[in-house]
């Protein structure tokens, strides 16, 4: 019997955006995802000095955004466990909630790029399939906003996006950019998957600057979700 496979999209979705939905749907059409669960963050470790709005209202900004994706749910697993925010741990609990699936954790380039950082970072890019979203190559370079607050370009002539793993770990990459779609044998089997499936130049920082400043957001979010975040006046203080 085959398993499922299980999408993890976590990120501070400070607010969730289009990019979001549209990077999510690409991947869950290429990658046969029988769901994708996107995991808002209590409050990221590199994001400790930083404002965040509540978890609640990230949590519920996501519902809205969700609600007509039949293979979207958001789950509360890091909004309920403040104390352990790593990714690496998030990922051993799922799995072992659902033993059964194949988890792939979606991450975008800045992520990626920053991934020696984490805690954990071998483990993780050992234990599971990761799936990183990039932009097309013909852009000139490779970003996406995953949620962070924030985007990273990186030129495409500086060379492998992987050149910063050991070695061992850039074997693990498979390159699916040029919109391919993974085959069945490596679907089955543990890589780092680069993917450049949906164009996002989406910036949450600038969404919450538009809202702040009364301007119109709502071509940039989920139907339902501008209206939310203006009803409790979750970006009036800050941008």
């Amino acid at each position: 019997m085959a398993r499922n496979r299980v999408g993890i999209y976590g990120g501070t979705f400070d607010p969730v955006h289009n990019g979001h939905i549209n990077v999510a749907r690409g991947i869950i059409d290429a990658f046969g995802f029988d769901e994708l669960l996107f995991v808002p963050a209590f409050v990221p470790p590199h994001k400790r000095e930083q404002m965040i709005s509540a978890g609640f209202h990230r949590f519920a900004m996501l519902v809205i955004a969700t609600e007509s994706e039949p293979e979207m749910r958001v789950s509360t697993i890091e909004l309920e466990l403040p104390s352990k925010p790593y990714t690496v741990e998030t990922l051993t609990r799922l799995q072992a909630n659902d033993p059964q699936s194949q988890l792939f954790f979606v991450m975008g380039a800045d992520s990626f790029a920053e991934i020696t950082s984490w805690r954990e970072y071998e483990r993780l890019l050992m234990s599971y399939s990761i799936v990183v979203a990039v932009r097309p190559q013909n852009s000139g370079h490779w970003s996406v906003d995953t949620g962070q607050g924030q985007e990273s370009a990186i030129a495409e002539d500086e060379g492998d996006p992987g050149l910063h793993l050991p070695s061992h770990l850039r074997e693990r990459i498979v390159d699916l950019r040029g919109a391919r779609c993974p085959s069945r044998g490596e679907l089955d089997e543990q890589h780092i998957f680069l993917t450049d499936y949906v164009l996002s130049d989406v910036a949450a920082t600038r969404i919450r600057e538009l809202i702040r400043s009364g301007c119109d957001a709502s071509a940039l979010l989920p139907r339902g979700v501008d209206d939310y975040a203006i009803k409790y006046g979750i970006y009036d203080l800050r941008a």
